[in-house]
C-alpha cells in the first residue's frame, strides 16, 4: 500500500492552520489563494527588479518602455494612451517620462493632430534596451516556473488565473 505524498508547507499554510484552531468555522481557502498570489508577485517583482537594475531602469520604466515597444511601429503614444495602459496619474507617468527622455531612451514631440497633445516615441537605444530587458524578465519568470511547474501545469495555472481575473474584473 502506498501513501500520498503530502504537499509541501509553506507560510499561508501556516497561516490557514491558526486561522482553523481559532475560527474553524471559516473557509480559508481564498485566503490561501489570494495569500500565495499576493506572495508570488512580491517575490517574483523583487526578482524582476534586479533583472531590470541591470539595464538601468526599474519595473516601473520598464513599463513605459515595454508599452511602447509592444504598439508597435512608430513605438509613438500620447503620454495619456501611457497612462491609461498603465493605470497611471498624469503626474506619475510625466515623472517616469521626464527620466526615460533624459536617459535617452524616448522623445516628446508636439502632436501634429493636437496643438495641446504630445506624442511618446521610443528611441532606437529605448528599443535595444526594452528588447534586452524583456528577455532577462522572460528568464527570470520562466525560472520561476520550470522550478515548480511542467509546460503543462503552467498553461493549467494561466488559464485558471485568467478565468479568476476575468470574473473579478481584474
Amino acid at each position: 500500500m502506498t501513501s500520498a505524498t503530502p504537499a509541501p508547507q509553506d507560510p499561508v499554510d501556516a497561516i490557514t492552520a491558526q486561522w482553523a484552531v481559532v475560527r474553524p468555522d471559516l473557509d480559508t481557502v481564498p485566503m490561501a489563494v489570494f495569500g500565495r498570489i499576493y506572495r508570488l508577485s512580491g517575490a517574483i517583482g523583487a526578482r524582476m527588479d534586479k533583472a531590470y537594475a541591470r539595464f538601468g531602469i526599474a519595473r516601473g520604466e520598464f513599463d513605459v518602455l515595454g508599452t511602447l515597444r509592444r504598439s508597435g511601429e512608430p513605438y509613438t503614444l500620447s503620454p495619456r494612451e501611457l497612462s491609461a495602459t498603465l493605470m497611471l496619474t498624469t503626474g506619475g507617468m510625466t515623472g517616469r517620462l521626464d527620466k526615460l527622455e533624459r536617459a535617452g531612451l524616448l522623445s516628446r514631440s508636439p502632436d501634429p493632430h493636437d496643438r495641446r497633445g504630445l506624442r511618446v516615441t521610443l528611441s532606437d537605444r529605448g528599443r535595444e534596451l526594452v528588447d534586452e530587458a524583456v528577455a532577462a524578465g522572460l528568464a527570470v519568470q520562466r525560472e520561476a516556473l520550470e522550478s515548480a511547474l511542467d509546460d503543462e501545469e503552467a498553461e493549467l495555472l494561466s488559464g485558471l488565473l485568467r478565468k479568476l481575473m476575468t470574473a473579478t474584473g481584474a
